[in-house]
């Protein structure tokens, strides 16, 4: 038996192993599938390169925090020298966060907000908390780790 292909039987497998590859990349789940510690220091997984300074502890406020937009990366000290990092891109629609005041994480789009201290939604319409990133406070400066 002898296959030939027609124009409509490749059109339709590119389509198909498209849409598949399209699946795959958007995914479900929420994360990017790093695994959280909690720990004094920080959590999750980094999105810049390791062992760089971000900031001296002095310059995360407590009960707040500073986003790095660079590294997309946002640093909260939710307690007296208990510093963590989350991403800066809100989980609802993919908006940099703006602002850290008030004990939460401000998305500007439409306004989510996200907990200093674990990520947790604490205002909607997102519904997922924002994944953690890993960084290290080594003397007096924070590192992405």
């Amino acid at each position: 038996m002898s296959y030939e292909s027609t124009r409509r039987t490749v059109l339709l497998g590119t389509g198909a192993t498209g849409a598949a590859a399209l699946v795959a990349a958007c995914g479900g789940g929420g994360g990017n599938g790093s695994v959280s510690t909690d720990s004094p220091t920080g959590e999750g997984a980094s999105s810049g390169p390791a062992g760089r300074v971000l900031a001296t502890i002095d310059e995360i406020p407590v009960g707040g925090g500073r986003i790095f937009k660079d590294e997309e990366i946002v640093v909260t000290q939710p307690e007296q020298g208990r510093f963590k990092a989350f991403s800066a891109i809100c989980t609802h629609q993919r908006c940099a966060v703006g602002s850290v005041s008030d004990g939460t994480i401000n998305c500007p789009c439409h306004g989510s907000r996200f907990e200093i201290a674990d990520g947790a939604v604490a205002q909607g319409p997102a519904t997922r908390p924002l994944p953690a990133e890993r960084i290290t406070v080594e003397g007096n400066s924070i590192r992405l780790a």
